[in-house]
């Protein structure tokens, strides 16, 4: 008889809401009490604009070597930097462990980890399991955020995406990918900021 188990299945134990990334898009989701995935150049943009879409305290997980770190002009223009709580393991082993008793306690809608390599499929699995079980015991439906280098490919995610920088003309421009969803095919946008808003909009010129 087959084996059924929630690790095993193509979608989360039970239905969970999602949080919209942008503004008016339906489908640019990702789902709550689950683990994801940014990769790409503009990547911690990426986790900005999700971060703008919560509420409360985000917590930013990042190794003390980490060459690149967060100034609190950069993200004012997406959120108040007061909301984000900095936390910086000294070991890299400590880096997924944090993220994974954050997402259990449910304390925060939002965790971010900053990666310099990509998780293991049991360590993406562990987290899974730990953002449901805050979701039915903390204050918050959780969500986790992988920031992985290069192209990205963490085993296991719920979605995975890409996003890179088209500024031009002094206009800002990306371009997302989404590379993977577990109920959604692959797609591309292009996306463009004006000078008044505070998240950007599909391009559909």
């Amino acid at each position: 008889m087959p084996v059924s188990h929630p690790l095993l299945a193509r979608k989360p134990a039970r239905d969970m809401p999602s949080a919209a990334l942008l503004p008016d898009t339906s489908d640019i989701t990702l789902a709550k009490a689950r683990v994801h995935e940014a990769s790409g150049p503009a990547r911690r943009t990426f986790a900005m604009w999700l971060a703008a879409r919560t509420q409360g305290p985000v917590l930013w997980i990042a190794p003390p070597w980490a060459p690149e770190r967060l100034h609190a002009d950069g993200v004012r223009p997406w959120l108040d930097p007061a909301r984000l709580i900095f936390v910086s393991p000294k070991r890299g082993e400590d880096l997924l462990w944090t993220m994974e008793e954050v997402l259990r306690s449910g304390a925060v809608a939002l965790a971010v980890v900053d990666l310099t390599s990509l998780p293991s499929l049991t360590q993406i699995r562990r987290m899974h399991l730990a953002a449901e079980t805050g979701s039915t015991e903390g204050s918050h439906l959780p969500m986790g955020l992988l920031l992985t280098p290069r192209q990205g490919g963490a085993p296991g995610v719920e979605t995975r995406w890409h996003l890179k920088q088209q500024h031009w003309r002094g206009q800002d421009n990306w371009v997302l990918q989404r590379l993977r969803a577990r109920t959604a095919p692959p797609k591309t946008w292009h996306l463009h900021r004006a000078h008044d808003q505070t998240l950007p909009q599909i391009n559909t010129a």
